[in-house]
């Protein structure tokens, strides 16, 4: 069977500035007050990154029990809800927020609208812990729903005031569909003035659909736990591409590229570039001579680091 010819790199891929913020929160803290620093969940679901992370002294915990009085705690980019941070503010750790500011903007609209008497439908993966963290800015009054057919068991107290908030990393044509769902249960349901799902998402998304048109088979960079790594090797599968996902070279296996002279590769949001590098030389090993780069979005987004970690 032929070997791969051809690797085509997806642009944008790999790291979002939530991410980037994220981990650079975690390098920021350990610099500043030194090992052991306190993350609760993954910073970002990558397993390189929080290995790298752990190397340098950054000690994950799902748990608040788990950190000792006194100690800086950091809350992951997915964002917590109102009781952890609560618990973590009774406890008096020394707290900074890595939660994206795109998941923030969420959670200061539905505390917003609920002040305001609204109930809501989010559409999520239940057990994300986006969406438990979204979920958790109320008591009650947030129904989830993962699917078309969830729709029709959603039972709101009054249908009156009724908003709608989606997870960040969803694929965008799935929750497009969920949404026209809920639009045709609820018609008078409010929408965000802009989508929830964010501009990193819906990038990577874009351009596997750009990628999925030139090439035999795709592969994705990411963590078994990222939701947004999982969506690619998804939407490329959809599109009748041979997709896989893999969190490191070593898990790449020969016979997916066999008979296959181009390979589109991409990364997940919380994939870091090194990994995709590596991707590359062991595709080259396999037989691959090119490497081209398609055209895309370049992304200028940066957000601000939280006080008392900017230099």
């Amino acid at each position: 069977m032929a070997a791969p010819q051809e690797i085509l790199l997806a642009e944008p891929r790999g790291f979002c500035a939530g991410v980037d913020r994220a981990i650079e929160i975690v390098e920021r803290a350990l610099a500043r007050f030194g090992a052991p620093i306190y993350v609760r969940h993954e910073i970002v679901h990558n397993t390189f990154v929080v290995n790298d992370l752990k190397s340098k002294g950054a000690i994950f915990i799902e748990d608040l029990d788990e950190v000792p009085p006194g100690a800086t705690l950091i809350f992951s980019a997915h964002g917590v809800s109102k009781a952890v941070q609560a618990e973590a503010a009774a406890r008096g750790f020394h707290v900074f927020d890595a939660t994206c500011p795109l998941v923030s903007k969420v959670h200061i609209e539905v505390a917003k609208l609920a002040r305001e008497g609204y109930e809501f439908i989010m559409i999520g993966h239940k057990g994300h812990p986006e969406v438990e963290g979204t979920m958790g800015q109320l008591d009650h009054g947030i129904h989830l729903v993962e699917d078309v057919a969830d729709v029709a068991s959603v039972h709101p107290a009054q249908a009156e005031r009724l908003a709608v908030v989606t997870q960040t990393t969803l694929s965008v044509d799935d929750a497009a569909e969920i949404m026209a769902a809920v639009k045709a249960r609820f018609p008078s349901i409010r929408q965000p003035k802009q989508q929830d799902i964010c501009y990193a998402t819906q990038n990577r998304q874009d351009a596997v659909k750009m990628l999925s048109r030139e090439v035999d088979v795709v592969v994705v960079v990411g963590s078994p736990t990222s939701s947004n790594s999982n969506r690619l090797a998804e939407l490329a599968r959809k599109l009748g591409v041979p997709s896989y996902m893999v969190d490191n070279p070593c898990e790449l296996k020969a016979e997916w590229l066999q008979g296959k002279s181009r390979v589109g590769l991409t990364a997940g949001a919380s994939a870091p570039e090194v990994l995709v590098q590596q991707v590359i030389d062991r595709i080259k090993a396999l037989g691959a001579v090119a490497v081209r780069r398609m055209d895309g979005i370049v992304e200028t987004v940066k957000f601000p680091l939280p006080k008392g970690l900017k230099q």
